[in-house]
């Protein structure tokens, strides 16, 4: 039966880029726009908060239509990793109890569409 799965492989992994890509650009509207609206407005953007927001508009995009995947994966990968010690660690040892449970996955689905690739539907698919 999981072999007949394994066909599938690519489309699961294209709906793992697509559905990833869709929670960080979230994360960067709700910086720049307030949408959907934050429990604390982030106010001025020209500082990190604004780069994390430029990274995850414009990466997470680049994610949803798989272009240049593994490239902007590692250089997210690498970016929630960082935002996980610098925002969520120093609150709690604990993911759960310093709200960084998300900045870890997505540090972790970054790390594998780096070495996956970005499955099928992808932009990179047809650029040869």
């Amino acid at each position: 039966m999981f072999d007949r799965l394994s066909a599938w492989r690519p489309q699961a992994l294209a709906a793992l880029r697509i559905m990833t890509a869709l929670l960080l650009i979230e994360h960067g509207t709700q910086k720049f726009f307030n949408f959907p609206p934050a429990e604390q407005p982030f106010g001025d953007l020209m500082n990190l908060i604004g780069l994390a927001g430029v990274l995850e508009v414009v990466g997470g995009l680049l994610i949803l239509v798989g272009l240049f995947t593994r490239p902007v994966a590692f250089v997210l990968c690498g970016f929630t990793a960082v935002a996980y010690f610098m925002a969520h660690a120093p609150q709690s040892f604990f993911p759960v109890n310093n709200r960084g449970d998300a900045a870890i996955l997505f540090c972790f689905v970054f790390l594998y569409l780096t070495v996956a690739g970005p499955g099928a539907f992808a932009l990179d698919n047809r650029r040869g």
